[in-house]
């Protein structure tokens, strides 16, 4: 039976990370330290097999796809697919907001986002049952093309916490108890039957700055 190993990324930080502002499906770029991230990731994985880099379309995630496509060493994984459906959860009008602006202005609508209520949408958004349809028919017309390869995704916070929970039975309105943090590498094997979770949240590539060179 075939397999397909995912590698999946999340995009470099930006500064509506930083504000927890929401930034949904609107084009924010990466900032200064995003883009140093996006720089560790790509060479924490320059030594790795990767047949493939799929990105979201969206800017902060296809400028760190471009840093890892840019070191890795099979020629057709050097240029960036761009994929709609690995696009960030849309908000609708959440978008641009900050959290504490919707807990504000959307009290009721901040409660069963809060509460994980699947058949939640903010308006205009997608609710998390739309949004996990989504990435299981983009993930699986992906990796169904690189049976015995890797690929790596690059995307989004909603999109890597639908991975997780593809990937360990849980439910779209469990709590969540793992990370998702900003270029961590994410492995999963892929099978036409399955998804399963290899490792989850490895972020040791951020923690070497000090043995750079350019910081001694």
């Amino acid at each position: 039976m075939g397999a397909t190993r995912i590698i999946a990324v999340r995009h470099g930080e930006t500064a509506w990370n930083v504000d927890t502002r929401i930034q949904g499906q609107l084009d924010i770029d990466l900032n200064d330290k995003g883009r140093w991230q996006a720089q560790r990731v790509a060479q924490a994985l320059a030594d790795e097999t990767i047949h493939r880099v799929y990105s979201s379309d969206l800017t902060r995630a296809h400028a760190t796809a471009r840093a890892i496509a840019h070191r890795t060493s099979h020629p057709a994984a050097r240029e960036v697919q761009l994929h709609t459906g690995l696009r960030e959860r849309g908000f609708g009008t959440f978008e641009g907001q900050t959290w504490a602006d919707i807990e504000t202005h959307w009290p009721e609508e901040s409660r069963r986002w809060r509460q994980r209520d699947p058949h939640f949408a903010p308006p205009g958004g997608e609710t998390p049952l739309q949004l996990r349809e989504r990435v299981a028919r983009t993930v699986a017309e992906l990796a169904a093309q690189h049976l015995g390869e890797q690929i790596v995704l690059v995307a989004h916070g909603g999109v890597m916490d639908i991975l997780y929970r593809l990937a360990t039975n849980q439910d779209l309105s469990a709590p969540r108890t793992w990370e998702l943090g900003n270029t961590a590498i994410n492995r999963l094997l892929w099978t036409p039957e399955a998804m399963t979770l290899v490792g989850w949240a490895d972020t040791r590539h951020l923690d070497e700055a000090a043995l750079d060179e350019s910081s001694t």
